[in-house]
């Protein structure tokens, strides 16, 4: 009996700017693509991975220009780009993270998500208005997300410092048992859903355990990227296990 071949069929392509110190973001993708979806990536520079990133550096990335980072995906004929730093547009605000979106699917006539704009969508997705946020950034960082959140309609009734300032690199260094612990530190009474911010933060492995442990719905910003990418180009993310209940709405 001859040996199977591969299917001719292929679902979309998920073209991501990933930032150039990232190291978990490309394998929560291969966790949480659906069968025949692709992801295809371009790195983001310009900042000192050794530094500690707080709001300032970050707010200097989000001005950067991505145009040729878009043409770079845009060979490979992408059908949505994914912009994976959560940390540069939450810093800049709502405002400028809608408007970076738009100038982004005008230069390259695809759809395009945000991480920081697709948690946003992650949170209306599961019918939350309230929620706790987390993440391994540093303190004036994890208030301008809050203020994002704000500005978005969107309540944060508590917010869990790591409580050490991380580089770059370090932040990338963490757990899935870190992500546990700031998930449950959180949690708060009135929170609807719990929200991990930072691409590269290994919390997607921790979201089953979360949702169990605290009985509502994890959101983390790779989980909330994908999803947005998946639902731009109309692909269903029910067959994803380890996406949580987001993946199931």
């Amino acid at each position: 009996m001859a040996a199977p071949i591969g299917s001719d069929r292929r679902g979309g392509r998920l073209g991501i700017i990933v930032p150039s110190s990232n190291t978990n973001l490309e394998p929560d993708c291969a966790i949480l693509a659906p069968s025949g979806v692709t992801t295809h990536f371009t790195r983001l520079g310009g900042y000192d991975v050794e530094a500690i990133p707080d709001s300032a550096a970050m707010h200097d990335l989000a001005m950067a220009s991505v145009d040729g980072l878009l043409s770079l995906l845009m060979a490979a004929r992408v059908s949505v780009i994914g912009y994976g730093c959560a940390s540069a547009t939450l810093s800049c605000g709502w405002t400028f993270d809608r408007r970076l979106r738009a100038d982004m699917e005008a230069k390259v006539g695809v759809p395009a998500v945000t991480v920081a704009g697709a948690m946003v969508e992650a949170v209306s997705a599961l019918k939350a208005s309230r929620i706790g946020f987390t993440s391994p950034y540093v303190g004036d960082l994890n208030r301008k997300a809050a203020a994002f959140f704000d500005e978005a309609g969107i309540q944060v009734v508590n917010c869990a410092d790591l409580g050490t300032a991380l580089s770059s690199l370090e932040q990338g260094r963490l757990t899935p048992r870190d992500a546990f612990e700031l998930g449950c530190a959180a949690d708060h009474p009135d929170a609807d859903a719990i929200v991990i911010g930072c691409t590269d933060f290994r919390a997607v492995e921790a979201i089953d355990a979360l949702e169990k442990k605290l009985g509502k719905p994890v959101i983390t910003s790779n989980q909330a990227l994908i999803f947005g990418c998946l639902a731009r180009i109309g692909i269903d993310t029910n067959s994803v296990e380890s996406g949580g209940r987001l993946f199931k709405t």
